[in-house]
């Protein structure tokens, strides 16, 4: 049942926020739904909704924007079965790929080609206990680990997962993003830079242009 389509919250063309490639001209394909609750979740309006739509014609919207990178999100897109065969869909139509997943479902099956956003929740988001850790050891160097901080314990804890989880041997790119609203950016880069951590510090762009406006 619903082999063929997905329901999708939103699809628009903005410019990355967030990653390695901020700032580059991306069509986001925003998937419904998510099982976790996070303290600091920006994108409530995801969990419930959407429209089922068929796989081609999210292909064909996809292209329609005319630029190679793709970011596939939620919610939580692995919840949906169907999300799977998007990924290679989109990587055989010669789409640059990435996916946003929460870490909290398999990343088994996902397209090799895919670059995968793996964001390890940290113990203020409240979804801590729900990081599957069997992901870890299916990292490549072209994916990226991200950790939302939202104070100086989930600094610390970030801090130890890096060391511990040998991430910096799986990845080119730990990024270290401050929870909007919830802590200063320059006081997380002071302590990245205190500590001489081999991160990468982020803000969320659209944010800064566009605050939380839905479909940037």
């Amino acid at each position: 049942m619903h082999k063929d389509s997905l329901k999708i919250t939103e699809i628009f063309h903005s410019l990355q926020g967030e990653t390695s490639t901020t700032g580059r001209p991306t069509v986001f394909v925003r998937l419904t739904g998510c099982p976790l609750r996070c303290t600091y979740c920006d994108t409530a309006y995801a969990f419930y909704g959407g429209e089922r739509r068929a796989l081609a014609d999210i292909v064909s919207e996809v292209a329609s924007y005319g630029t190679p990178y793709v970011t596939v999100t939620g919610g939580e897109p692995l919840a949906q079965p169907g999300c799977l065969q998007l990924l290679g869909t989109l990587c055989d139509a010669g789409h640059r790929v990435s996916l946003e997943t929460s870490g909290a479902l398999s990343t088994a099956g996902v397209d090799e080609r895919v670059a995968v956003i793996l964001d390890l929740k940290t113990p203020a988001s409240g979804e801590m206990g729900r990081n599957l850790y069997d992901n870890i050891h299916r990292l490549r160097r072209s994916d990226e680990v991200k950790f939302v901080i939202c104070d100086r314990g989930d600094y610390e804890w970030a801090r130890m997962r890096v060391d511990a989880l040998n991430l910096t041997e799986r990845v080119d790119n730990i990024l270290f993003s401050p929870s909007h609203g919830q802590l200063a950016g320059a006081e997380l880069a002071g302590w990245i830079l205190e500590d001489r951590l081999p991160v990468r510090f982020q803000t969320q762009l659209h944010k800064h242009l566009w605050g939380d406006e839905p479909g940037r």
